[in-house]
């Protein structure tokens, strides 16, 4: 029989350690890529809902703030998100929706109203001086 002497210097087997090392590498990066990507989708869900919810509030205005947070309330929970506030100013609603939990919580505000600003905030808003250039019109044929 003959006896095999390993050196000091011997490498043998080290592929089996670099290759668990780079495993678990790669499975630290693809934890890491995955909890981003659940962020994102809270962070969305959260928008949406929101947004739904202050379309809600701003839609049932006429009926009282009461009554329009109560709406964006139950559209709010239709999406999977909690209202964190609510509050209704005029024909404005401003709604703050939070999805999620722990350290994946996302919160996000929105506005919801007429698309017209009101007329006492349209003096208020023009600056004093000449009135500002207006763009020029694009030539006939022009996509």
């Amino acid at each position: 029989m003959s006896a095999r002497v390993w050196s000091v210097g011997s490498d043998r087997g080290s592929a089996s350690v670099w290759s668990v090392g780079a495993i678990a590498v790669l499975c630290v990066v693809f934890g890491v890529v995955l909890a981003l990507g659940q962020a994102v989708v809270i962070r969305h869900r959260a928008a949406g809902g929101a947004d739904l919810a202050a379309l809600a509030a701003a839609d049932h205005w006429a009926d009282g703030g009461t009554a329009a947070c109560a709406r964006a309330g139950r559209v709010a929970r239709a999406q999977g998100v909690r209202l964190v506030r609510c509050q209704v100013a005029g024909e404005i609603s401003d709604v703050t929706a939070a999805s999620g939990r722990g350290p994946f919580t996302a919160e996000v505000r929105a506005r919801a109203g007429p698309a017209t600003t009101p007329p006492d905030l349209t003096a208020a808003a023009r600056a004093p001086g000449p009135p500002a250039p207006s763009p020029p019109e694009p030539p006939p044929g022009a996509p």
